[in-house]
């Protein structure tokens, strides 16, 4: 998962450090992953259960059951030992990842019925769909229980300070200037400004600036600076130097409440999608890519800070895995939405051959993936450098 905080401010950050237990992070961690992993493969389960499949496994995580029952459909409901993720196998499936078990034709006609290979292409669309669709969902309503009990954020995109020598500063920008636009795209909230410049690599920016009613047009170019959080982290973002004014909040109804969050939720999956593309094309570094041991890290810190935080972030890392699963890459749900793509135009599946090959190749995408997240989380937490100090 692309890492790093979307700074409100621009300018400015905390020195305050913060100590996390070590426990907090593995707490943390089951705190964020256990119940992001059961609202995905629920998703799955529950609309299968609608399209009248039968589920012969539902588990939260993966390797030996520690615990585990049998439901009167005939679901095992199961926890594994390895916190990483989670599936649900139905019935005709051979494996987790829903390749089709070999005899699933030879069963008898009403059982067979209640396999998923034997559902027309639309309903397994609809199935694999629900489970990145479900996290989605999830983060809009949890953000729109935000909005309601605390009011809407709201923070014009006025300059509430400049920093001594920022570029901002160099282009004449002041205190009470009003963003209009950022090349070409409208700014209607200050957090739309950090999300259009802090992650886009020091891109030379076109600002559409409002002053006492007159509009001028500035060319700058931010500058990249190594961001460090509250816990130590750090990240390198561009920035042009301002500040935003003080936030309020509005108090809103359920409809506005999910309109917001819904419009919050987009915001973070285009960054994310942003953030992907620039690693594809080399643009960004892979080592700033983060795996487990970075969500733990990171689900213990915003635990450390409570539970409107936690579950703040909860929402956000529901995003991300929502967005991923997306991704046209077999394993993924994506994956198998594009062979039923491809069924459902040329009415009939992919050959088993290229999909079995497809099926190969992406797990050894994801295996090489995950070994570099793991390097760069152990990177993250020192463990090279103190091996490097032990060596030297």
């Amino acid at each position: 998962m692309p890492h790093g905080a979307r700074p409100r401010s621009i300018l400015w950050t905390d020195t305050n450090m913060h100590d996390v237990p070590l426990w907090l992070y593995f707490v943390g961690f089951l705190l964020v992953l256990g119940p992001l992993v059961f609202v995905h493969e629920y998703g799955h389960y529950i609309v299968g259960r609608w399209c009248g499949v039968k589920a012969d496994a539902f588990s939260i995580g993966f390797g030996r059951r520690i615990v585990g029952w049998t439901d009167r459909r005939g679901t095992e409901w199961k926890i594994g030992w390895l916190p990483l993720g989670g599936y649900v196998q139905f019935a005709g499936d051979r494996d987790a990842v829903s390749q089709p078990d070999a005899g699933w034709q030879t069963l008898p006609t009403e059982e067979r019925s209640h396999t998923f290979p034997a559902q027309p292409v639309w309903k397994r669309a609809l199935i694999v769909l629900a489970g990145p669709l479900t996290n989605l969902l999830f983060a809009i309503l949890v953000f729109a229980g935000f909005f309601m009990a605390y009011g809407a954020p709201a923070l014009p995109p006025v300059i509430g300070g400049v920093q001594a020598g920022s570029a901002a500063e160099a282009a004449g920008l002041r205190v009470g200037d009003r963003i209009v636009r950022i090349d070409g795209q409208a700014i209607e909230s200050f957090d739309a400004i950090p999300n259009m410049v802090a992650y886009d690599l020091g891109r030379p920016a076109v600002i559409e600036v409002e002053r006492g009613g007159d509009r001028f047009t500035v060319t700058l170019k931010p500058r990249i600076t190594t961001i460090t959080d509250d816990f130590g982290n750090k990240a390198d973002m561009a920035i042009i130097g301002i500040r935003s004014g003080p936030i309020t909040h509005t108090p809103v109804g359920p409809l506005a409440a999910v309109q917001a969050s819904a419009a919050q939720t987009w915001d973070i999956m285009r960054l994310t999608g942003k953030a992907l593309g620039q690693f594809l094309t080399g643009q960004r570094s892979v080592k700033e890519m983060g795996g487990p041991l970075r969500i733990a890290k990171q689900s213990g810190e915003q635990a450390s800070l409570g539970p409107t935080a936690l579950i703040w972030f909860i929402a956000f890392v529901s995003i991300n895995l929502g967005f991923i699963n997306l991704l046209p890459l077999p394993m993924l749900d994506g994956g198998h939405l594009l062979f039923y793509a491809y069924e459902a135009i040329r009415r009939r599946p992919a050959p088993a051959e290229a999909q079995e090959w497809a099926f190969r190749f992406g797990f050894v995408a994801i295996v090489t993936l995950m070994l570099v997240v793991t390097f760069n989380d152990l990177g993250s937490i020192g463990v090279w450098d103190r091996i490097a100090r032990l060596i030297g």
